[in-house]
């Protein structure tokens, strides 16, 4: 065993960052993401940074920054301190031995493990996670504003910088007919100039969608993501077989390698949504990956709205799957109104360029995490907007 490889301490932080717009979703609007960080030092003195960022707090799934800091700090920390950093698997069966689900919490920590390991060794973190295929990937941009208007010359921006030219719009808020009507006017108002997607964040049932998904595919998606509960997968089998001319994406239904497993054997989506932490961390995303290619499933790079620290070590892993690809959506540095890295990824020609090393590729300022940090600065957590979706 490595004396310089040995976990020696870690430490946890809720920051607070403000978005440059709201960011609008089917169960809420964000205008503030709150990702949990954590720095891990190893014996030789090499640290190393993780994170793990929600989507409106515990609106999105059951953890939240808060249960994910007690989580490490309570249970995933005393598991892994002490440990051999170099051993990727035995560290996670350890977290996995301590603490049930808490898949973020988890990621965050193996993202830690696996950069302080990747820095310690000067090397990329991509050459631990099986070697890049991809240095570049098409980037999309998710337009949330709610307001076409809005949505559109935010766009036209984005095509005119060379920034984007995927585009996801997300719907579920509003009645399906207004949904439908929405994403039309923006789809005639960039028409041939972009791909459209949609995301419904699981706010239809099977009868909505199977009525109204054809209406938006025939104004332009090509994608729609997790259009019914993440429990519906007998629906979402439906969609894929009878949907014609578009494809469907899992996402919420799609966390672990069993529910991959699940999906692939049932031939209930076109295409899996890969976001490290809902899957458990790098390791586990790349399980997720590997069913999806032997079962011919697409894959799509997701994002939780993390900083640029979270996307690079997304970037990292994606940059080693499989050419079945539709892009990434690691937009996440762009909604903030600042970040937490020194300088962020370029994006050329409308895609992300995938980072190299050592460790995830970007250097942490440690500045810019007093500046953001909730118990430094006692900032408040305000996680969604609920507004209209909760009137009755």
């Amino acid at each position: 065993m490595q004396e310089s490889l040995i976990v020696e301490r870690i430490e946890t932080r809720i920051l607070d960052i403000p978005t440059i717009r709201a960011h609008k979703l089917s169960f809420g609007a964000i205008r503030q993401q709150s990702p949990v960080i954590v720095q891990l030092w190893l014996a030789g003195g090499v640290c190393g940074f993780g994170e793990a960022a929600t989507i409106g707090g515990p609106s999105w799934n059951e953890e939240s920054p808060e249960s994910i800091r007690h989580a490490i700090d309570s249970y995933l920390a005393p598991a892994v301190i002490g440990q051999d950093a170099g051993r990727f698997e035995a560290l996670l069966a350890r977290m996995y031995a301590v603490c049930k689900g808490n898949l973020f919490a988890k990621s965050a920590v193996e993202m830690a493990v696996i950069d302080a390991v990747a820095r310690a060794h000067n090397l990329p973190a991509w050459q631990l996670l099986g070697g890049k295929r991809h240095h570049s990937l098409p980037l999309a941009w998710t337009l949330a504003s709610g307001e076409v208007a809005v949505d559109v010359e935010e766009a036209q921006r984005m095509l005119a910088e060379r920034r984007h030219r995927i585009f996801k719009i997300k719907i579920g808020a509003r009645e399906p007919a207004a949904d439908v009507a929405h994403v039309s006017q923006i789809a005639r108002a960039l028409a041939g100039q972009a791909r459209l997607t949609v995301d419904v964040n699981q706010a239809w049932d099977g009868n909505t969608a199977r009525r109204y998904l054809p209406q938006l595919v025939e104004s332009g998606v090509s994608l729609i993501e997790q259009p019914v509960a993440r429990w519906n997968v007998e629906a979402l089998k439906n969609l894929t077989a009878t949907l014609a001319s578009a494809l469907v994406m899992a996402d919420e239904t799609v966390c672990t390698p069993q529910d991959a497993m699940g999906l692939a054997r049932q031939n209930a989506c076109h295409v899996f949504s890969l976001k490290v932490a809902k899957h458990g961390g790098l390791l586990q995303t790349r399980k997720v990956a590997a069913i999806a290619e032997a079962a011919d499933i697409d894959w799509y790079g997701g994002t939780m709205l993390e900083t640029s620290l979270g996307s690079a070590a997304s970037a990292h892993v994606f940059s080693t799957l499989g050419a079945s690809h539709h892009g990434c959506e690691l937009f996440g540095p762009q909604l903030l109104v600042d970040d937490i890295v020194e300088a962020r990824m370029p994006i050329k020609d409308c895609e992300l360029q995938l980072p190299d090393g050592p460790g995830f590729g970007v250097e942490v300022s440690l500045s810019q995490l007093q500046r953001f940090d909730r118990a430094r600065q006692g900032l408040t957590a305000v996680h969604v907007d609920f507004g209209q979706y909760l009137a009755t």
